[in-house]
């Protein structure tokens, strides 16, 4: 079964690199003071299974974004490779929403029972004048709020938004898991980034966890960063 020790710290800290021994001397230094790992594409590509084994060997709860998205029968197959070669299967695994209700249902059904899967909304690199762009009507936050639905009636578990939305589908969806990343402390700075929450205002507007990058990562002293970040939260 997945480690689903994050419940006691929502904060997970984004690995985003292809260097094998940075990431797990990060992880090694950060595991007191975090929730879980989160290891993305750019991670993955370079190590694949082999190197969410290495981080899951530091004991923390692993949120592997993938964000998965093609036809229903290849998500399914894929998702159950994943699995197969994966001792510890993650706590938390993503798809993308866009990829359909039955996209999503397979992905649920192939996925470890005890993992969390939750659908990507609208990335927080983007802002309503990106979605125009592509294509999108509408505002960030009514995209959001369609693809959640959309997400909780394929059978998933949640979804990840940015904190400008997630109070919102929060008040719809009480019982959902809702991811936010593109988190920054008050000090930090922004980055590519466009729609972005401090942690204590995430979780006020109902985020179940936190994904914070580079303001820990990049830091002088990122246990320091990732320690004080944890402070401020359990005071709340």
């Amino acid at each position: 079964m997945p480690n689903t020790d994050f419940l006691s710290n929502p904060v997970f800290v984004a690995l985003d690199t292809p260097d094998l021994k940075k990431a797990e001397k990060l992880a090694t230094i950060l595991r007191p003071h975090v929730g879980g790992i989160k290891l993305g594409l750019e991670f993955f590509m370079a190590h694949g299974h082999y190197g969410v084994e290495k981080i899951a060997d530091q004991g923390l709860p692993i949120f592997l974004d993938l964000k998965f998205h093609d036809i229903p029968n290849t998500v399914a197959s894929a998702i159950e490779a994943l699995f197969q070669a994966i001792k510890s299967p993650p706590a938390i695994l993503t798809v993308h929403t866009e990829g359909g209700e039955a996209m999503m249902r397979a992905a649920k059904k192939a996925a470890d029972k005890g993992s969390k899967v939750v659908g990507v909304t609208i990335l927080t690199s983007l802002d309503q004048s990106d979605l125009g762009v592509i294509g999108m009507t509408g505002t960030p936050e009514s995209q959001v709020e369609k693809l959640a639905r959309l997400a909780r009636r394929s059978g998933l578990d949640g979804i990840v938004c940015s904190g400008e939305e997630v109070e919102q589908v929060h008040e719809e969806w009480r019982d959902g898991f809702f991811v936010v990343p593109g988190i920054r402390p008050a000090d930090s700075v922004v980055g590519d980034q466009k729609r972005v929450c401090t942690p204590a205002d995430a979780l006020d507007r109902g985020a179940s966890i936190l994904v914070i990058g580079r303001p820990i990562t990049r830091a002088d002293e990122p246990a320091e960063v990732a320690s004080a970040i944890a402070r401020q939260l359990r005071r709340k």
